[in-house]
């Protein structure tokens, strides 16, 4: 067989069950050879969404995904996707044809590209070290949680190469790290003496077994239980739950979090979004971080000292090593307290609705009470994002995906796309800006051609939200991060989709309709919402700067 059929096959038995992409000339006998090999494909119309689909679906399916790159201009066109993976550790491997020739159309440094945004690079050198070179790209990407993009030579992929002789299966996993013992011992005495400890667990948390065992150290030690955005739900049935720590905090989570004497990362980076660029952390805390990753303990902010190890076998031995159950920070009094002010929605707010625009808090506590409470959410970046990331609440960490690390609009829809597919039996929810939806909108056609019932909500201000709040005080000409008002709905009526446009709460009656009625078409909610003045973590951020 050639290279390019051994690759697809070999990756498809070791676990490679969806992959995403545009297909031409290069990629594409790999990409059939998934196919054939049992992977399922899912064609973007876009190599930056194909990678922020597959970033995604690796994401909310804990499995490694894969996006097939046309060579050159597909993976230059996919780059900010795969720079988002990059930075959030996503197991992800990106098939990229190569051409090796200099004076080709097609040529570009593609090691430099990868390297440039964190990617890990290899390369099929040969056609007979195909399947080999492949088994160890994908345990790269599995293990240690790294976007891998392997280059195939368009010469290398043609050639011919014998046909394994043995089957290839599934790798089997490495056991998760035993935290070092001087560093496990720090811990379990700081969780017995503290008072009033807080957990923040982050991305590292999102594993086998972590959140039991989490729960069951919270309980032997008293802790509140907070988590970084992009592990948003681990606790979400816990009446200690804080939901999120960081610029997204209710202000209850906020003060109960600065009062706290112990604060513990759980494979969380604690960085500036996650502790408010640090005004979270109030001056009597010791802060503990606990990380696989030795250059991960101390890199945003001091810390008092760091577990190395896997979130689950630490907790688990932080549980057996302390001796008798600590009453901590629970209390009857904090208990009540959360339960009835710990959610936004539960804060008062002055509604700024008006007659043509509704307030973005309003639109979204009436959809979150309209919509099933089995959902995947993703979300875009902008002004707007914190309105349906803390006022739609979501069952698990799976129901909510949040591909920030990057900071780019546009990513939202396509993030939506991967996670649908990872988690079919919920209802999908892509929220986005108007800066952001109309960036992406050519995937409102996977969404449609995929048949997925899906409800995309566009907080349409008609500019950059972000851009206007941040300049608009200084008196700066701001025109060029505003818009004439686009009729969004229409839009997407022309891609096969039911759309209303909403200005008040009435209008989403329609929405109760759709979701009553067979959801033939997915939906996408035209909200114009009001732009009087910058999110409340926008501002906070502001001010961090």
């Amino acid at each position: 067989m050639t290279a390019a059929r051994a690759v697809g096959i070999t990756l498809a038995r070791l676990g490679i069950r969806c992959v995403f992409g545009v297909v031409g000339s290069g990629n594409f006998h790999v990409t059939n050879a998934l196919v054939a090999g049992g992977a399922r494909f899912v064609a973007a119309r876009h190599e930056g969404g194909a990678a922020t689909m597959a970033d995604a679906y690796s994401r909310m399916s804990g499995t490694v995904a894969a996006v097939t790159v046309h060579q050159g201009c597909g993976l230059t066109n996919a780059m900010t996707g795969i720079a988002e993976a990059a930075k959030s550790r996503t197991p992800l491997l990106v098939l990229a044809a190569e051409v090796t020739e200099k004076r080709s159309n097609f040529y570009v440094d593609q090691d430099r590209l990868a390297d440039s945004v964190g990617a890990i690079t290899m390369r099929v050198e040969a056609a007979q070290h195909a399947v080999a070179t492949a088994a160890r790209a994908y345990r790269l990407a599995r293990d240690d949680r790294r976007t891998v993009v392997l280059n195939l030579p368009l010469a290398v992929q043609a050639a011919q190469t014998a046909e394994p002789t043995t089957m290839v299966s599934e790798l089997p996993r490495p056991p998760q790290t035993e935290p070092d013992a001087a560093g496990l011992a720090q811990l379990v005495d700081a969780l017995t003496h503290a008072k009033r400890p807080i957990f923040v667990a982050g991305r590292g948390s999102r594993v086998p077994g972590a959140r039991e065992a989490l729960l069951e150290l919270g309980e032997v030690c008293g802790a509140l239980l907070a988590t970084s955005a992009v592990a948003k739900g681990l606790f979400h049935d816990s009446p200690w739950s804080l939901d999120v720590s960081g610029g997204f905090a209710s202000p209850l989570a906020a003060q109960l979090i600065r009062d706290a004497d112990l604060i513990v990362g759980w494979g969380c980076a604690l960085n500036m979004w996650t502790t408010r660029h640090g005004h979270l952390i109030g001056p009597q805390a010791t802060v503990v971080q606990v990380d696989l990753d030795p250059d991960a303990l101390g890199a945003h902010r001091p810390i008092q000292f760091g577990v190395i190890g896997g979130v689950t076998p630490t907790a688990q031995a932080a549980t057996a090593a302390i001796a008798e159950v600590q009453v901590g920070y629970r209390s009857e009094w904090i208990r009540k307290e959360i339960q009835q002010r710990i959610r936004w929605r539960d804060v008062d707010y002055y509604d700024t609705s008006t007659a043509d625009r509704i307030d973005p808090r309003t639109l979204t506590i009436a959809l979150d009470d309209m919509v099933p409470g089995e959902r995947v959410i993703g979300v875009d970046s902008g002004n707007f994002m914190g309105y349906p990331s803390m006022f739609l609440s979501v069952p698990d960490e799976y129901g909510f995906c949040f591909t920030q690390a990057f900071q780019s609009i546009g990513l939202g829809l396509a993030t939506a796309i991967g996670a649908a597919l990872a988690q079919p039996d919920r209802l999908p929810i892509a929220a986005l800006g108007d800066g952001g939806a109309l960036m992406s909108v050519a995937e409102l056609d996977t969404v449609r051609r995929l048949g997925l019932p899906m409800i995309v909500i566009v907080y349409n201000d008609d500019a950059y939200g972000a851009e206007v709040h941040h300049f608009g005080p200084d008196g700066v000409d701001l025109s060029t991060v505003r818009f004439p008002p686009t009729d969004i709905a229409a839009i997407a009526r022309g891609f096969g989709f039911d759309a209303v446009s909403v200005t008040r709460p009435g209008d989403l009656a329609a929405v109760k309709t759709w979701l009553d009625g067979a959801r033939e078409h997915p939906l996408l909610i035209d909200a114009k919402v009001t732009a009087d003045r910058a999110s409340w973590w926008l501002e906070e951020a502001f001010r961090g700067h």
